[in-house]
C-alpha cells in the first residue's frame, strides 16, 4: 500500500488544492533551478516523487511496524540520557535514508527547500502509518527551522547540519510542574555569566523527545522578575513579557557530563513508541536565543506550527482507522450480507469518511495560508523590509492563519478520539483486542487532543480572537455580518453551493450577534458595538462558557468555505460539499439551541 499514490483524494488534493500559483514563484523566483528542473510543471513532478517514496515507505514499512512499536516502546532512560528501542532506531535510520530530515530545511543548509504544504502532506502519511514515530521525526526538522529563524549564524552552521545528518533532534521545553496553560508563571530561572552564557536551573515536565540532545527551554532571566500580586491577573500576565528562549544542548564543552538531566520517560495511555520526559537543569549552560524576554513570542511561532501538526496527525490517525474499517467491512459478512452492504453501517461509514476527506481539504487549504506566512516571516527576519505587495500578502495570510489554526487543532484532534472510538464499534468485539489497531489508535488519540494547547485553549484563542477583532473595528465587524458575506467575497459566485453556504453563513453570524448582545449585556445607552468602558472580565465570563460551541461552529463554517472554492475548481466536489453541510447541519442547530437555552 502507498499511502500516497494509492489515495485518490491526496492526488487530487495535490493538484488541485495546493495554491501553486502564489507558492511556486516564492521559493522558485527563477527557472532553472539550481538543481536544473526547467519549469514548473517539472518541479510539481519532482515534489510527486518525493511524496510516491514518502508514501512507499509509510504505507510498507512503517505501517508493518507499529505495533511493535508500541509494543516494544521507544526505549529506556539510562545515566540521564534516553536510549531509542530496536523499532525506533530501525525508523530513525530509513527516515535519514530517505532523507527527511532535510524536506523543509533551507539549500543553504543542504535542506531541499520543500514548501510547507507539500511537507504536511508527506507528513500525513507518517502520521497514519505510526503517531509515535510520526512524534519523534518531526522535532529534526522543526527544531532546526527554529534555529535558522531565531539562532545566530554559529548556531545554524554547527547544529543544522547535525539534525540533517541525524546526529541531533531537539525538543521545546516549557510545561512545567504545576504549569502547563499558565506559561506566565513558569518558575525555570536563567542566570547570567561571566562569559554571556547563562546557568539554566528548574525542571520541565512532558517534554515530547527530551533526549534528543538539543533543548529550546523557556525560562526567567534571574535579575528581572518583578514581584506581582498572584491574585490581579493582569498582573501575572506580565510574566508572559520576562521568559526567554535558551538553546541546551546535553553535550557542552563546559559541563563535565550531562549539561541537562532526563529524570525519566513517561508511561503514558497511548504513543508508547514518543519520547515524553521530565527534564532537570542544574546550572546547565544555555545561550540566549534572540533578544531576552521574547521567549514566548518566539515560542507561538513553533507552538503555531506544532498545532497544524497535530491536525495533520489526528488526520492520519482518522484514515488510518477507517481504511481498516472499510477493509474489514468489506470482507466480513452477518446475516447473510457483508457488513459494508448493512444499510445502518453504511451510512455511518458514509458520514465517517465524509468528515475524513472534509478534514483532508480543511489541512491542505490552511498550510496554503502557512507558507505564505512562514516565507515572508523569515524573509523579513532575515533580509528586513518587505515590499508593499510582500507585506500586503504577509499580512492577510497571517490573519487566515491565525483564525484557522485553533479550528484545525481542535476540530481534528476532537474527530479522531470520537471517529477511532466508533472504528472500535465498528469492529465489535475485535475492535476491543489488542490483536486489531483499534484499541491502539484509540489510545494514541488523546495525546493530540492535549498537547500543543488543549482543545479547551483552543477555543479560549478563537473566542479572544473574535472580540478582539470586535472591540478593535465594532464598525467593519457589524457590516460583516449584516452587509458583507464573506463567501461571496472569497468564492466570487453564483453556484448553488455558493448560495448554500452564504446563506448558512449568515444565518450563523446572526445567532453569533445575538448571543454577544445577550451575553456581553450592553448598557441601553450603549453605542453600535462602542464597547468603551463597558466590557469587563465578568461579562466576558458569561460569554466564555459557550467558547467551546463558537469554535464548533467556526470551524464547521470554515471548512464547508473550503470545499466550496474546491467545488468550483471541480464541480464533482459539489458532492463533498453538501454531503459535509448535511452532516454538520444537526450539530449546528444544537448549537444554536445551546446558545438560546443557556
Amino acid at each position: 500500500m502507498n499511502f500516497y499514490t494509492d489515495e485518490p483524494e491526496w492526488k487530487w488534493m495535490f493538484k488541485n488544492a495546493i495554491d501553486w500559483k502564489t507558492i511556486l514563484p516564492m521559493y522558485y523566483p527563477e527557472f532553472p533551478t539550481e538543481d536544473g528542473i526547467q519549469n514548473e510543471e517539472e518541479l510539481i513532478g519532482f515534489f510527486e516523487e518525493l511524496l510516491t517514496q514518502i508514501g512507499d515507505w509509510t504505507g510498507n514499512t512503517l505501517y508493518q511496524r507499529a505495533e511493535e512499536l508500541d509494543r516494544v516502546g521507544a526505549g529506556e532512560v539510562k545515566d540521564g540520557r534516553t536510549i531509542p528501542s530496536e523499532p525506533l532506531e530501525k525508523t530513525y535510520k530509513e527516515a535519514l535514508e530517505l532523507g527527511f530530515h532535510s524536506l523543509g530545511l533551507p539549500k543553504q543548509w543542504g535542506g531541499m527547500g520543500l514548501p510547507p504544504a507539500v511537507g504536511g502532506i508527506g507528513l500525513s502519511g507518517l502520521a497514519r502509518a505510526c503517531g509515535s514515530s510520526m512524534v519523534q521525526l518531526s522535532f529534526y526538522g522543526s527544531i532546526a527551522e527554529m534555529i535558522n529563524r531565531f539562532g545566530d549564524q554559529e548556531d545554524k552552521e554547527r547544529l543544522i547540519p547535525k539534525i540533517m545528518n541525524g546526529e541531533l533532534s531537539g525538543a521545546m521545553c516549557i510545561t512545567e510542574p504545576g504549569f502547563g496553560s499558565d506559561v506566565g508563571s513558569i518558575t525555570t530561572t536563567a542566570t547570567k555569566r561571566d562569559d554571556g552564557l547563562y546557568d539554566i536551573n528548574g525542571s520541565k515536565i512532558f517534554i515530547t523527545n527530551g533526549g534528543g540532545g538539543v533543548q529550546l527551554v523557556l525560562a526567567k532571566i534571574k535579575d528581572q522578575i518583578k514581584d506581582k500580586d498572584p491574585n490581579d491577573p493582569r498582573q501575572r500576565l506580565l510574566g508572559l513579557k520576562e521568559i526567554s528562549m535558551f538553546l541546551v544542548e546535553q553535550d557542552h564543552p563546559l559541563k563535565e557530563g550531562n549539561n541537562f538531566h532526563v529524570a525519566k520517560n513517561e508511561d503514558k495511555m497511548g504513543l508508547h513508541g514518543s519520547f515524553t520526559c521530565e527534564i532537570v537543569y542544574e546550572n546547565s549552560v544555555g545561550k540566549l536565543m534572540g533578544e531576552p524576554n521574547q521567549g514566548f513570542t518566539y515560542m507561538l511561532h513553533l507552538m503555531n506550527a506544532a498545532r497544524l501538526v497535530c491536525g495533520v496527525q489526528a488526520l492520519g490517525g482518522i484514515e488510518n482507522c477507517l481504511a481498516y474499517v472499510r477493509q474489514y467491512a468489506h470482507d466480513r459478512e452477518q446475516f447473510g450480507k457483508r457488513l459494508i452492504d448493512l444499510p445502518l453501517y453504511k451510512r455511518n461509514l458514509t458520514d465517517w469518511e465524509t468528515e475524513r476527506d472534509a478534514l483532508r481539504a480543511f489541512v491542505v487549504d490552511t498550510f496554503n495560508q502557512f507558507d505564505v506566512h512562514q516565507y515572508y516571516d523569515l524573509k523579513q527576519r532575515s533580509q528586513g523590509e518587505l515590499t508593499k505587495e510582500e507585506k500586503k500578502a504577509y499580512e492577510e495570510a497571517k490573519i487566515w492563519t491565525r483564525k484557522r489554526t485553533p479550528l484545525l487543532k481542535y476540530y481534528a484532534t476532537e474527530a479522531f478520539t470520537s471517529l477511532s472510538q466508533k472504528a472500535i464499534q465498528a469492529l465489535g468485539g475485535y475492535g476491543f483486542i489488542r490483536d486489531y489497531p483499534m484499541e491502539r489508535l484509540h489510545r494514541d488519540s488523546f495525546a493530540p487532543l492535549l498537547y500543543e494547547g488543549t482543545s479547551q485553549i483552543q477555543a479560549l484563542m478563537t473566542l479572544k480572537d473574535l472580540l478582539k477583532y470586535a472591540m478593535n473595528d465594532p464598525k467593519r465587524f457589524m457590516a460583516n455580518i449584516f452587509f458583507n458575506h464573506p463567501g461571496k467575497d472569497i468564492l466570487g459566485g453564483s453556484s448553488k453551493w455558493e448560495e448554500d453556504f452564504t446563506s448558512r453563513h449568515y444565518r450563523f453570524k446572526k445567532r453569533l450577534l445575538k448571543l454577544l448582545y445577550e451575553k456581553l449585556d450592553p448598557p441601553k445607552s450603549f453605542k453600535v458595538f462602542d464597547f468603551e468602558g463597558w466590557v469587563n472580565e465578568e461579562r466576558i465570563g458569561h460569554l466564555m462558557e459557550h467558547a467551546e460551541t463558537l469554535c464548533q461552529a467556526s470551524a464547521y463554517f470554515e471548512v464547508m468555505r473550503v470545499l466550496a472554492a474546491h467545488a468550483n475548481k471541480d464541480e464533482q466536489r459539489a458532492d463533498l460539499y453538501f454531503r459535509y453541510s448535511r452532516l454538520v447541519d444537526s450539530r449546528l442547530e444544537a448549537i444554536y439551541r445551546d446558545w438560546v437555552v443557556r
